[in-house]
């Protein structure tokens, strides 16, 4: 169970009169007497980076305004400074009341500034949290409202989206990947997931994402939980940090090509603003932990016990991953391509199933065709191409089951520079052969091992093309994922103006941007530009004919409106003509076309 207490604070003995809906005294906090003194000529400055200044109000208010005087008129020290409302004095149970939008919301040393308050708890503990590097500098500070405990019908939120906000022990910040650190998750979601309060731990996730400013962190409840609409029920989940996207949104628009694509498995994600110890960290995206579960990668969790027979088959969950080495579970296969093992994991896997999964992706990298379940891989590797993700095979997740010889392929996962996000490669709509083969970064010899498949097998292009085709009818068009942008553009319109004042990177290339495009909305028009001429251009590179969704699908015998007795032409979906006899032509799906009319005919 997590400690509820904190070695911060200091109490003052101050006097308190309460006024309904007046300005509170209380004891003060965190020697924080002069942000409380009626001075402007004083100012209160902590003596860490991470500072705040508080009141003890003694009972529990609800609070209907807050108020604020700059030290000087440098706007930057209270910007995006956050006001918290608490009923424990570590502050663990924090909830946001209100935060400083923007430089003229700052306002003058010498003046006070107000913000109302619409949250209906009650809070014992007030507080102001500065904004990083600030020392929370503050000439003063009031809180108004009257006693009361409140209810939870009205839970702030810092912007339209939900907000999780996180409270570790002592402070601590999350460090590396290793140390947990004990921590309070309270995700204020809409009326429908109004709000979650639980405890847990808190450590950084990622590779070369955590060596950016803005962190990326693993989540762990002490129980599983459901999280805003999530379907999982379960205990780890990610805050992805999506530093290099200025979108904010190319990982979701990925989940969406994935639902399209037909995956058998999207993770769940959900943008979110996220709150450390009160302190504003940027617009996120909450996410599940791709992992074994059954709402997840959903084959059997092996035990240390499963080590012959049907038990060591399955299943198991694993990565080609070109981090591998720095995994603790890992192999090389014998065509060279370095694989972590996630599950079992690090302190549960046996020598024997090791061994066995190790052996088994080696069958199916020399015999794709017998081990590899093809269906699950092309559609990934759509995804991948439609994108332009460049990382494609640089991370792909695989699993197999209990008693079952195939590997499959999937989640798709990380696409932060997908869509036309990477200076390294040419702009994909203007390529002549797939971004895998056109400098996309691949762990190992996986471009050799994608090669086989994809080039130098011929049948492998009529499976392509016949996926592509059911995706295309499924949501794979422009009009269906420009109105995906439009609306996620419109959802993250106040959470992006929030997250660029933290981290004001607009006019800076970061990561791999390939340029700079200026505002928020030129980079949400750069997503929009490249869709429609990318998925045109992966019509063309599969021979690809759209045949519009009104064409309706009809089985072998199923002869409405088409007069077999006259005169008609069949056709492959990539539009090639093929006969003029659906008798002669083995099963399979085909466009039959009789003057204006055309059909999809599946033959069985």
């Amino acid at each position: 169970m997590l400690r509820f207490y904190s070695s911060l604070i200091c109490f003052l003995a101050v006097s308190m009169v309460t006024l309904a809906d007046e300005v509170l005294r209380g004891t003060v906090l965190n020697d924080s007497d002069k942000a409380f003194d009626g001075d402007s000529r004083t100012y209160f400055s902590s003596t860490y980076n991470y500072g705040w200044a508080g009141l003890d109000l003694g009972e529990r208010h609800v609070i209907t305004k807050v108020g604020w005087m700059p030290r000087d008129n440098t706007t930057s020290r209270m910007l995006l400074g956050v006001f918290e409302g608490a009923n424990s004095p570590d502050f663990l149970d924090a909830l946001p009341l209100a935060i400083i939008l923007s430089t003229d919301e700052v306002g003058k040393a010498g003046e006070m500034s107000y913000a109302e308050v619409t949250c209906s708890q009650g809070f014992r503990y007030v507080r102001y949290v500065g904004p990083a590097a600030s020392y929370a500098q503050v000439a003063e500070l009031e809180f108004y409202g009257h006693e009361g405990i409140g209810d939870h019908s009205n839970i702030t939120r810092l912007t339209n989206l939900p907000t999780v906000s996180i409270h570790t022990v002592d402070g601590i910040i999350p460090y590396d990947k290793v140390h947990e650190i004990e921590a309070q998750f309270t995700i204020i979601g809409d009326s429908t997931y109004a709000l979650l309060s639980e405890p847990g731990t808190i450590r950084e996730r990622g590779n070369a994402s955590r060596g950016f400013p803005k962190k990326p962190w693993r989540i762990k409840f002490e129980s599983k939980q459901h999280v805003l609409d999530a379907p999982a029920h379960a205990k780890k989940w990610t805050l992805i940090n999506n530093y290099g996207d200025k979108t904010l949104m190319r990982n979701l628009l990925a989940f969406e090509l994935s639902h399209a694509m037909g995956m058998p498995y999207t993770p769940y994600g959900r943008a979110v603003d996220v709150l450390l110890n009160g302190e504003y960290k940027g617009c996120y995206q909450l996410c599940d932990q791709v992992q074994v579960h059954e709402q997840r990668v959903n084959i059997e969790e092996m035990t240390p016990r499963d080590n012959s027979g049907d038990a060591l088959t399955g299943g198991y969950f694993f990565e080609i991953d070109a981090y591998a080495t720095s995994e603790p579970s890992y192999f090389w296969s014998n065509q060279r391509n370095p694989v972590s093992i996630k599950s079992p994991d690090e302190d549960s896997i046996t020598t024997a199933q090791k061994n066995y999964i190790k052996g088994h992706f080696n069958k199916m990298e020399s015999d794709w065709n017998t081990y590899l379940d093809l269906n699950t891989f092309l559609r990934h590797f759509l995804v991948g191409e439609l994108s332009g993700n460049i990382d494609t095979y640089w991370s792909v997740f695989m699993y197999k089951h209990r008693m079952n010889d195939t590997i499959y392929t999937g989640p798709v996962w990380d696409f932060d520079l997908a869509f036309n996000n990477d200076g390294r490669i040419t702009n994909p709509i203007y390529m002549s052969d797939y971004v895998y083969r056109s400098g996309g970064s691949c762990a190992g010899n996986m471009r050799s091992f994608v090669n086989k498949i994809i080039i130098n097998t011929p049948s492998t292009k009529q499976h392509l093309v016949d996926i592509w085709d059911e995706a295309r009818h499924n949501g794979i068009d422009e009009d269906h994922l420009v109105a995906f942008v439009d609306s996620m553009e419109e959802e993250l319109q106040q959470s992006q103006q929030l997250n660029f004042l933290r981290w004001p990177i607009m006019n800076r290339i970061v990561h791999q941007n390939p340029r700079i495009w200026g505002s928020y909305a030129a980079e949400v028009e750069n997503v929009r530009n490249f869709i429609a001429k990318r998925i045109e251009w992966m019509d063309n590179k599969l021979g690809y004919t759209y045949v519009p969704e009104s064409i309706s699908t009809i089985s072998d015998g199923d002869t409405d409106e088409i007069d077999f007795r006259s005169l008609y032409r069949v056709y492959s979906l990539s539009g090639q003509l093929i006969g003029t006899d659906l008798d002669t032509l083995p099963a399979g799906v085909y466009i039959v076309r009789q003057g204006h009319l055309a059909k999809k005919v599946r033959l069985r």
